[in-house]
């Protein structure tokens, strides 16, 4: 089924688009994102990792936050996001624990690497085995961790997410 694409959807992709711009003029990344609900924008960012100090502070997890924050719920089920360009692993990660229903994106991750963003480096991490990762990974301790997994497992009044 081939997707159709609306004047609408144009409309919020032009505005994550001009975040990026706007970004880029502050100083930040070249990347900006929108949400939206019911046909309005409930919220909308740019990249600030180098303005914040912060290499979480992506525009999507910027813009889910506002999002998550303006409607008082982590979960975005019924939003969709418009991103200047393809999300990150990290990005992308975040979108899917919002349960975001719908990305649509600009620029390809192609092209963020050929301007020095690349993100394949992560992409290729994740399907080596542990042992073999760049960054050292160490599992310890497990037998003490896992009752805290026991406590919110016979949690009665938990929120689940």
């Amino acid at each position: 089924m081939e997707e159709t694409i609306t004047v609408e959807d144009r409309k919020y992709m032009r505005a994550a688009i001009e975040l990026a711009n706007e970004s880029v003029e502050r100083g930040g990344g070249p990347f900006g994102a929108v949400i939206v609900k019911d046909g309005e924008i409930v919220a909308g960012s740019s990249n600030s990792v180098t303005l914040d100090n912060d290499p979480t502070a992506h525009a999507e997890v910027n813009t889910i936050r506002q999002a998550c924050k303006k409607l008082k719920t982590f979960d975005l089920s019924d939003c969709t996001i418009y991103t200047s360009c393809e999300p990150c692993p990290m990005c992308l990660g975040a979108i899917y624990w919002a349960r975001l229903r719908h990305i649509y994106y600009g620029n390809t991750r192609t092209d963020a690497a050929n301007i020095g963003f690349a993100d394949n480096f992560i992409y290729e991490e994740l399907e080596r085995d542990l042992t073999d990762r760049t960054v050292p990974i160490t599992h310890m301790m497990g037998d003490e961790a896992i009752a805290t997994f026991r406590r919110w497992e016979a949690k009665a009044d938990k929120t689940e997410y």
